[in-house]
C-alpha cells in the first residue's frame, strides 16, 4: 500500500509566487507519507489573460517550472506529477498544455499534452471559455509503469470524454491523475458524480486535484479535490482553499473489486 496525494492550489499570475506556494504544500503532503503527489493544472500560473502563459511557455527538458519539479521529486524521493505547465508549440503564439511525471529521482518519465479544449459559454453565466486560442490539442493517450501501478494521464475537459479512459484500461490502467481546474459553476453540477463515475466504471483509482479559489483573472475554481478508490467510494476531499489531500492506495482491493464484480470482462462494445 501506498500513501498518494492531491494538491489543491488558487494559482496566481505569478509564477515565483505559486512555486513557492506548491513547494509548501508537496512539503506538507511529504509529511503525511506521501510517495505520489499530484499538482492541479496551471499550478504555476493563472494569467489575467490567457497570453500570459504563451509568454512563459518552455522547451521540453528546460526552464525553471520543469526544474522545479525535477528539484522537488529529487529531494523529497517522490514520484512527481506536474499538474499541467505550458510547453513551447509549434505557433508561436500558442503552448501546449503539458503534464509532466518526474519520478524519486527527478527524472521526467512522461509527458501527456492535453487533448480536448475548453471551448464552451457556461450555461446561466457570461463566462465563455476558448482554450484553443492559445493552446495546440494533443494526440496521444499516456499510460505508464509506476511504482503505484500502471497510471493514466488526463488533464480537465478531458473527464467529460470516456472513451479515453476506455483506451487506457485496455492499456492497464489501475490509477488515473486528473489534474483540474474546473470552473465554480460547472464543478458544482459535474466534478464530484464524474471523478467518480470515472473510477466505477474503470474500475480504478482516481486522484484528482483541482483549483479552489478565486484568481486575479475573475476565474472561481471549485476546489473540491478528491480521491476516489475502484468503488467509487471518495476516499478523502478538500472544500476550497489551498490544502493536500492524502488517502492510502491499496491494488490488492483493486484486484479484489476486479475479480469480484468483473464488469470490465463483461464489455461488448469496444472504443475504436
Amino acid at each position: 500500500m501506498s500513501v498518494i496525494a492531491c494538491i489543491q492550489m488558487a494559482s496566481s499570475p505569478n509564477v515565483g509566487a505559486n512555486l513557492l506556494e506548491a513547494e509548501r504544500l508537496i512539503g506538507a503532503a511529504v509529511s503525511q507519507g506521501a510517495e505520489l503527489v499530484v499538482l492541479p493544472e496551471n499550478f504555476a500560473i493563472m494569467g489575467k489573460t490567457e497570453h500570459e502563459k504563451v509568454v512563459v511557455r518552455e522547451p521540453e527538458g528546460d526552464g525553471p517550472i520543469q526544474a522545479f519539479l525535477a528539484e522537488q521529486a529529487a529531494r523529497h524521493g517522490i514520484w512527481l506529477v506536474g499538474g499541467t505547465i505550458p510547453l513551447v508549440a509549434n505557433a508561436d503564439d500558442k503552448v501546449r498544455a503539458v503534464c509532466l511525471v518526474f519520478d524519486s529521482a527527478g527524472r521526467q518519465v512522461a509527458r501527456y499534452d492535453k487533448i480536448h479544449l475548453f471551448d464552451v459559454q457556461i450555461v446561466d453565466s457570461d463566462e465563455q471559455y476558448t482554450e484553443s486560442e492559445t493552446i495546440e490539442p494533443g494526440s496521444e493517450v499516456v499510460v505508464i509503469d509506476s511504482p503505484f501501478g500502471r497510471m493514466g494521464l488526463s488533464v480537465c475537459y478531458d473527464l467529460r470524454f470516456p472513451e479515453l479512459f476506455r483506451q487506457q484500461l485496455d492499456a492497464g490502467m489501475e490509477l488515473l491523475v486528473l489534474p483540474s481546474a474546473f470552473t465554480a459553476i460547472t464543478g458544482q453540477a459535474h466534478w464530484e458524480v464524474l471523478v467518480r463515475a470515472r473510477a466505477i466504471e474503470n474500475q480504478c483509482y482516481v486522484i484528482a486535484p483541482d483549483q479552489g479559489g478565486y484568481h486575479l483573472n475573475g476565474r472561481e475554481t471549485w476546489g473540491h479535490s478528491m480521491i476516489v478508490d475502484p468503488w467509487g467510494t471518495v476516499l478523502n476531499s478538500l472544500g476550497r482553499g489551498p490544502g493536500v489531500v492524502c488517502a492510502t492506495l491499496d491494488l490488492e482491493r483493486l484486484g479484489n473489486a476486479r475479480r469480484n464484480f468483473p464488469s470490465i470482462e463483461h464489455r461488448r462494445l469496444q472504443c475504436g
